[in-house]
């Protein structure tokens, strides 16, 4: 597994992440102790070393942090956690009232995640999103207060904007804070917002981008048909307008190109996404071994400058 660096900083991450919200989800392999566990270790075996979590992921809120926790015990040593805080949770972090980027609320927030991760250091710590109830500032000097207790190693943050991202930049080097070193952003060959002015905003101010949801909610992953009901207890199986309003076209133009070169849908997505200048790690979702294996092998093909070109042609840069 290729290891990338994030931002301009010294802490490396495999090229293709798991992200662990799936774990404590109802309904799924991975709900239980058992099915987290055998997923978490799968990843591990196949080179994979980021795990991207939240304190308000599973059911109930937190139980995916739990799980991630109990999984990684043995080999913690190995592995990189980024989880995140700011979303709402219900009580869980004591009241917040709806400042959850406040000095106050992060303190409490790192300490609930440190303790349901049963680890002594988080190593990517992020900003759900933005908070407009809490002075950029206040948030990036608590994070930076953090950074030097040894609670979390780097800063990072998720779903801002491209100005957003050029604030949070200058502001920590105003300011004299740790820096963020990543921005986790949507982004896939069906969703290239993030090419608009997320993309050149990480360039600028050296962060890596960390996408999610880089199998457009599974509709690149192959299973999926026109017209043809979602299989039974996949993830779209109750989500028809999803694939209603799915623009079949592109999805099945990018189905020849990935027969035409013998490998997956999955491949595809995944490494065009690894292509991308500032793209650090893609965090990719699994519920199964085999899907855990899937992702890591698709981290390690690259598409030549032909393929890019053509994969411009079927999903136009820039647009949705």
């Amino acid at each position: 597994m290729e290891l990338r660096r994030l931002g301009a900083s010294g802490l490396a991450v495999s090229v293709v992440g798991l992200g662990c919200n799936n774990l404590g989800r109802p309904g799924t392999a991975t709900e239980s102790p058992a099915g987290a566990q055998a997923v978490v270790e799968a990843a591990l075996d196949a080179g994979i070393t980021l795990f991207d979590v939240a304190d308000a992921y599973g059911s109930p809120r937190g139980r995916s942090e739990e799980l991630l926790g109990k999984a990684l015990a043995a080999r913690r040593d190995q592995a990189v956690i980024a989880t995140k805080f700011g979303m709402d949770m219900r009580g869980d972090n004591g009241p917040d009232f709806g400042a959850r980027g406040s000095r106050r609320y992060v303190h409490r927030a790192v300490e609930s995640s440190l303790r349901r991760l049963g680890t002594d250091w988080i190593d990517l710590y992020q900003l759900h999103r933005p908070d407009p109830e809490t002075p950029l500032a206040e948030t990036l000097s608590a994070l930076d207060e953090l950074v030097t207790a040894g609670k979390i190693r780097y800063v990072g943050h998720c779903n801002l904007a491209g100005w957003q991202l050029a604030d949070a930049a200058w502001t920590a080097k105003d300011y004299h804070l740790a820096m963020p070193v990543s921005a986790q952003n949507q982004y896939s060959l069906l969703e290239r917002e993030a090419e608009r002015e997320v993309l050149p905003a990480c360039r600028r101010f050296d962060a890596s981008l960390l996408p999610y949801f880089p199998l457009a909610n599974g509709l690149l992953t192959g299973k999926y048909r026109p017209g043809e009901p979602a299989p039974v207890a996949s993830r779209l199986s109750n989500r028809e307008a999803l694939l209603a309003g799915a623009p079949w076209s592109r999805i099945e133009a990018l189905r020849r190109f990935a027969e035409e070169r013998g490998i997956t849908m999955v491949t595809v997505a995944i490494g065009w996404l690894a292509a991308q200048p500032a793209v650090g790690s893609i965090i990719a979702g699994a519920t199964t071994i085999e899907q855990v294996q899937a992702n890591a092998t698709a981290g390690q093909w690259r598409p030549t400058r032909r393929d890019l070109a053509i994969l411009d042609e079927i999903c136009p840069p820039g647009r949705r």
